[in-house]
């Protein structure tokens, strides 16, 4: 009964309650939207690569190499030879390894030369296997698989020919145009940067490269950029890490993937609690301009509450009546800022997958968004406390009097 007289009442001032509702929709879309962005962010980090004890590159930020090597943004400072990786490989503890060869592109997105391990031995989310959509992985030299959102997006299907590119831009006036490749499968989606790059054998890496080779040719790479590893335990990985990071033939680095993403998380803390501080700023602006709304109202509705208390209403029933109404205005406000969330994701999803390789999940607002929500309606209560007062205070001075 109380919420469906607030409602009334809000009707009779659809003027000023539907600029107070547009403003609490913006205040809450900036504030949910930058705590769906950071937490998306991390799962779609984290969930990228999975069960890989090192990533070895050469001698760069730790940072660096693991954005280039996982996630394919930046570019690599220097490769490392062939000779190297060998060494590194063959440790007693190395159970496995994925050679990544990067610097060509299609249309850009980019080409990443390995072996048939990768697609056996990474992982991503919670361990779970990269699989075939169609077709099969590489056999030839020239076999080239897709990620999902390249097939998609360039309509590709197994068999189709494609020319690769040199160099990482979206247009390239260097193509290998001799040595057209075939697509021999497409990978089933992941919701990771994998979706967005074409995988080739480092033999047709190094073919393209070398207009001279032919059949009888040695296609063995002089060397790669990078190459992640796995090992029989884990507890090895320190002391392999200090090895590698020693490796006296030239400098490399070894990471671990989940240190080096705390350590991205770290630095980034500083940041999202800012973003999150001004977004409730900007919240609480938007609550007060509510209350003074609000407030501002009661001179002109002292008819109404006259009115209300003649049929019987006493000054708490008043009281939460100012309340319900602004718990309404809130509510509308939340309503439509969640919807706007799902729409602007929906719309900035590909563009943060092809620039950044952060891909968004469809999810509903789960944990730290709905404690934000429950934050927001006690602040609502707390500020209608002022014009909630007034008209309990009216009331309560009208009753005397009569």
């Amino acid at each position: 009964m109380l919420l469906k007289l607030a409602w009334r009442s809000l009707m009779f001032r659809k003027g000023s309650v539907l600029l107070a509702v547009l403003s609490v929709a913006v205040s809450l879309f900036v504030l949910l939207g930058v705590e769906q962005v950071r937490k998306q962010a991390r799962d779609s980090f984290n969930r990228t690569v999975s069960g890989v004890d090192l990533i070895v590159g050469a001698r760069t930020g730790e940072l660096n190499l693991l954005l280039y090597s996982v996630f394919r943004i930046g570019t690599p400072s220097n490769n490392i030879s062939w000779q190297a990786y060998r060494d590194i490989a063959q440790q007693p503890r190395v159970a496995w390894t994925i050679p990544i060869s990067l610097g060509d592109s299609h249309r850009g997105y980019r080409v990443v030369g390995t072996t048939e391990d990768f697609f056996s031995r990474y992982k991503y989310g919670q361990g779970r296997a990269l699989a075939l959509a169609s077709g099969r992985a590489f056999e030839e030299t020239f076999d080239v698989v897709l990620g999902a959102s390249v097939a998609k997006q360039l309509e590709y299907q197994v068999g189709d020919s494609l020319v690769l590119a040199h160099g990482l831009g979206s247009t390239s006036f260097s193509m290998h145009e001799g040595h057209p490749f075939r697509v021999s499968g497409i990978l089933e989606p992941t919701g990771t940067p994998v979706d967005r790059a074409l995988y080739v054998s480092l033999e047709g890496i190094e073919a393209v490269h070398r207009p001279d080779a032919d059949a009888h040719s040695d296609l063995t790479p002089s060397s790669i950029t990078a190459f992640m590893l796995g090992l029989d335990s884990r507890v090895a990985s320190f002391q392999l890490q200090r090895q590698i990071n020693q490796y006296r033939g030239e400098p490399l680095l070894a990471i671990l993937p989940g240190i080096t993403l705390s350590q991205l998380w770290q630095m980034l803390g500083v940041v999202e609690n800012i973003l999150l501080l001004i977004s409730a700023m900007v919240v609480l602006a938007s609550l007060l301009g509510l209350s003074i709304m609000l407030l501002a109202s009661m001179r002109e509705r002292q008819r109404e509450l006259a009115l209300l208390r003649v049929i019987g209403a006493g000054p708490l029933q008043l009281f939460f009546l100012i309340q319900a109404e602004a718990l309404l205005v809130v509510l509308l406000g939340a309503a439509i800022a969640v919807g706007a969330i799902y729409l602007g994701q929906w719309i900035v999803e590909p563009i943060l997958g092809a620039q950044f390789g952060i891909y968004l999940m469809d999810m509903p607002l789960a944990g730290q968004s709905l404690i934000l929500l429950a934050g927001v309606v006690l602040a609502t209560l707390v500020v209608a406390l002022i014009p909630a007062s007034g008209a309990y205070r009216q009331s309560l001075q009208r009753g005397l009097q009569s």
